[in-house]
């Protein structure tokens, strides 16, 4: 007696069997391979760094003293908070270009607040330098994702609008450290069991934004955002939404960036921030964030921040020629685009060959 033939509704039997297990699995192998794809970045980033640090400090033992490293990380806090939230902006594929013009101007409205209130609660000046800050970020925003103007352009403008206000407002006027309280230029110098208190907050937010991007459903689709705009848009993300946001977070940690400035330096003209914005995306492509979006992390970007103050720093104890610390800056960004290129390419191979491996 023969069998009946199988449902014209389904596969074969023996076809179901084999596309069960295939299905969850290389899902699975894509996001095993986009982890180490970042793992192999920032490792090199961090082997990097090891061996400038080792190559200077056997030139100059000096290099590694307890001042010079506090000097370092003060150096690099900063750039490192300005690099996070650069971050946030680059993986959903835009670009931030106004973060030097805000941190100005939250540094100098630091700065006019304390000139106009000495005993004014330090919480509530950097309160007012962040929202000063993510009030432009919010400009930054609407412009981009309700009037469809593209990031590069709108920052590009901004950055000169910010600048500008800054320009108008100081009207060639400096604000020195004796014009504001002692205990708010302490927070520039202060240090914990030898951590720099400007270094603390640098690494809240760090952990802040890097545990957002990682866990929230909010933070991982700026990723999908950044690796296929249109896809993320018909899968219901509110792409506008979501890109607003970003810049927000960009302008509120440039405004935090602002008034730490001020505790670090004391001395604040309509100059200050001018050409951030320029180390912050170096800073961002060196941490192994890829320019094109999509991939990447804000612990690379710092560590990509550190690695710049870095450089800046051993390359004059080494004694090289000034030209070519800014040359080798230059080429720490191609080869972190070419090492992109590579990793990206070979990560599609794999994912389209259904492997695990890197």
């Amino acid at each position: 007696m023969m069998s009946p033939p199988p449902s014209p509704s389904g596969p074969p039997p023996s076809t179901a069997l084999r596309a069960e297990p295939d299905s969850p699995a290389r899902p699975a192998a894509g996001a095993r391979v986009v982890r180490r794809a970042l793992v192999v970045r920032e490792v090199g980033i961090v082997a990097a760094l090891v061996l400038l640090v080792a190559v200077t400090a056997t030139v100059n033992p000096r290099f590694l003293s307890a001042q010079s490293v506090k000097d370092l990380l003060l150096g690099s806090t900063i750039l490192a908070i300005l690099a996070v939230g650069q971050t946030i902006v680059v993986v959903s594929r835009n670009v931030d270009l106004s973060v030097g013009s805000v941190l100005g101007l939250a540094a100098f409205a630091t700065g006019s607040l304390f000139v106009a209130s000495p005993d004014l609660p330090i919480p509530v000046v950097l309160l007012a330098g962040v929202g000063l800050g993510a009030v432009c970020g919010a400009v930054n925003g609407a412009l981009i994702a309700a009037a469809r103007v593209p990031a590069l352009v709108v920052t590009l403008g901004t950055l000169y609008v910010f600048r500008g206000l800054d320009y108008t407002w100081a009207t060639g006027r400096q604000i020195n450290a004796a014009d504001m309280p002692p205990a708010f230029l302490r927070l520039g110098t202060r240090t914990i069991l030898g951590l720099p208190v400007l270094t603390m907050f640098a690494i809240v937010v760090l952990v802040a934004a890097g545990l957002y991007l990682r866990w929230y459903s909010s933070g991982r689709e700026l990723y999908a955002i950044g690796s296929n705009p249109d896809a993320a848009h018909l899968a219901g993300i509110p792409v506008g939404r979501r890109v607003f946001g970003a810049f927000v977070a960009s302008g509120a940690l440039a405004g935090l960036a602002g008034v730490l400035y001020a505790a670090r330096f004391g001395t604040l003209d309509a100059n200050a921030g001018l050409g951030f914005e320029l180390n912050v995306i170096a800073a961002v492509v060196v941490g192994g964030v890829a320019i094109f979006g999509g991939s990447g992390s804000v612990y690379g970007a710092a560590i990509g921040a550190v690695l710049l103050v870095t450089i800046g720093s051993a390359l004059p104890v080494l004694g090289v020629n000034p030209f070519w610390q800014r040359a080798a800056v230059g080429v720490l960004i191609l080869a972190a685009i070419g090492l992109d290129r590579a990793l990206s390419a070979r990560l599609a191979r794999r994912l389209r060959g259904g492997s695990g491996g890197v």
